[in-house]
């Protein structure tokens, strides 16, 4: 046999294969730990479900709810005999992990717990057209990619905090935020509920903290020296915040509630002005910042108070971790104050290392209330600044500050979130483009930079232990309306979901930035808003305009343009 026919059949079959289109990897945020793609797709359109023994009740529940959006949005009823989607438990898999293997003749998900499954359904979900998001039936490939994906979190805690004091956000736009939460596996809501700005929770036996503290005769506007004079405020009665637990706990998210002590809490002294060490009158704070006025811990009647609130809260919020806040409580009014005074003296608090003793008179407040919520079988957490004295054991640190506070309350062998403003604090400009902007706190924080963030970063090797994971912050002082909160909160909560995620030293910004091509399509399908910077326009929606050129940046002059000060 001539070899010329054999030369070109190998030629044939060399080109045929050069030609084949490699199979690209699915576009999912957070990206997950192990995945292996596959030619071919699975038919997810009318696929029956088999739903394993032993699966919690929650996770059926989510299971069913898949299957029947999925046959709403693609108008097909299942087909019994056709290849299934088959949900097993394996309680070999760690919590929240999960096991996902698409294949042409079917499905299967392992997980050992709730979260497990729910996740496994987020990564179905990111697969499919936006649309599976939707509420009406629309055209769409509504296929799986044949995949084999191995997935767990690397921290436990993965968090966003929800500033609803400087401006309240009504209980559906707080689902909304959670909706976007369970989307991205995160698994924390630290809700800030109490400011000197406005008091959010209903406590019924302070029942003047809704009816004064929830209310402010006006706002700052821009920087300072000024209020618009209106009117502002509202408050969650105890059966919404009850209904938003449960909504939360139905995606997988815990809610953390924090009422800040013992400063900034000029919105219950203004309803208790016997609760603070002048005695008043208080008025709810319309400026942003920090107040002089804080607590009077030399009452006894204050402890009552904070009990009292406390039980309340803890009755409403299941969460093992209670946050009291701790931070930024100036002691000018404890040095002058004489039952303060009094106080300091019977605990011997002396002066030293630095501080006065009116400095350590603070440790006393978060170790009294500590134990209180520890005799109610719960954790406390707070700021950074509850490092400032001796902390008792069992108490976890959000390091706000930047990164020493984690650092140091590692190096004393506490528990820490990483939250510092430095890549955390989502309420920054996302732009330089300040003057294009709508008006926010300052600072710059792009998306980049969020990604880039590295929680392990400076600690030592024998405390990366006690990071239970990552936090961003949106706080409220400038985002007036729905629409400002969901700008400042996206793209970059999804970047800060791949932070607290997926393995050290995988992450990778190229890719992360082509999934999020497929991420706003699901953000705009679920009607969110977004900065739409990382595509070349900045400005909220309506009065988006083409970004300036690197060079451009480089050359303005922001002293003249009105910002926050660095």
């Amino acid at each position: 046999m001539s070899k010329k026919p054999l030369l070109l059949a190998a030629i044939a079959a060399l080109a045929t294969l050069s030609c084949k289109t490699e199979v690209p990897v699915p576009e999912i945020i957070p990206q997950p730990e192990e995945i292996t793609v596959n030619e071919g797709v699975f038919k997810i359109a009318g696929a029956p479900v088999v739903i394993g023994e032993g699966i919690p009740e929650a996770a059926v529940k989510a299971i069913n709810d898949f299957s029947a959006q999925v046959e709403l949005v693609s108008g097909k009823k299942t087909k019994e005999g056709a290849p299934a989607v088959s949900y097993v438990l394996n309680d070999n898999l760690g919590a929240e992990a999960y096991a996902l293997n698409v294949k042409k003749d079917g499905v299967t998900v392992e997980a050992s717990d709730f979260n497990g499954f729910f996740y496994a359904i987020q990564t179905m979900k990111q697969m499919l057209p936006p649309a599976i998001y939707g509420s009406v039936p629309a055209k769409g490939k509504w296929v799986l990619p044949c995949v084999s994906i191995m997935d767990s979190p690397r921290f436990a805690y993965r968090g966003l905090l929800l500033d609803c004091c400087r401006h309240f956000f009504p209980v559906e736009e707080v689902k909304k935020v959670i909706n976007l939460m369970s989307i991205h596996k995160m698994n924390r809501l630290h809700w800030h509920l109490t400011e000197d700005q406005g008091w959010r929770i209903e406590i019924k036996k302070y029942p003047r903290l809704t009816e004064v503290g929830a209310w402010r005769n006006g706002t700052q506007i821009f920087r300072r020296g000024e209020t618009d004079g209106v009117r502002y405020g509202g408050f969650y009665t105890q059966d919404e915040l009850r209904e938003v637990v449960a909504y939360a706990a139905e995606r997988g998210i815990t809610i953390i509630p924090e009422v800040d002590l013992p400063g900034h809490m000029i919105a219950a002294l203004a309803s208790y002005p016997e609760l603070g060490c002048t005695g008043g009158p208080y008025e709810v704070m319309q400026y942003w910042g920090v107040h002089k006025d804080v607590l009077c811990v030399g009452k006894e009647e204050t402890f009552t108070f904070l009990e009292d609130v406390l039980s309340e809260v803890m009755d409403i919020f299941p969460s093992e971790y209670i946050n009291i806040g701790g931070d930024e409580c100036p002691k000018v009014r404890w040095e002058s104050c004489p039952l303060c005074q009094k106080r300091i003296k019977q605990l011997g608090l002396k002066d030293k290392d630095g501080f006065k003793k009116e400095h350590y008179l603070q440790n006393y407040v978060t170790a009294r209330i500590q134990k209180f919520i520890n005799d109610h079988g719960r954790k406390i957490i707070g700021w950074d600044e509850i490092l400032e004295g001796d902390l008792a054991e069992g108490a976890t640190v959000m390091s706000w500050r930047g990164t020493k506070g984690g650092i140091k309350a590692v190096g004393k062998g506490f528990d820490v979130v990483m939250s510092p403003n430095t890549y955390c604090y989502i309420d920054y400009y996302q732009t330089k483009e300040r003057d294009k902007e709508p008006y926010r706190i300052g600072k710059y924080l792009p998306l980049e930079k969020v990604y880039g963030y590295e929680p392990m970063e400076g600690m030592p090797e024998d405390g990366e232990d006690h990071i239970l994971g990552v936090q961003c912050n949106l706080w409220a002082e400038f985002l007036k309306t729905e629409v400002d909160l969901e700008y400042q909160l996206l793209p970059r909560m999804s970047a800060l979901s791949e932070v607290g995620w997926i393995p050290k030293g995988t992450k990778d910004f190229d890719r992360f930035r082509a999934s999020l091509d497929h991420m706003k399509d699901i953000y705009e399908q679920l009607g969110f808003t977004y900065c739409k910077a990382q595509w070349g326009l900045v400005g909220l929606p309506g009065h988006e305009i083409p970004a300036r050129s690197a060079e451009e940046l480089d050359t303005l002059d922001y002293n003249k343009v009105p910002f926050m000060e660095q």
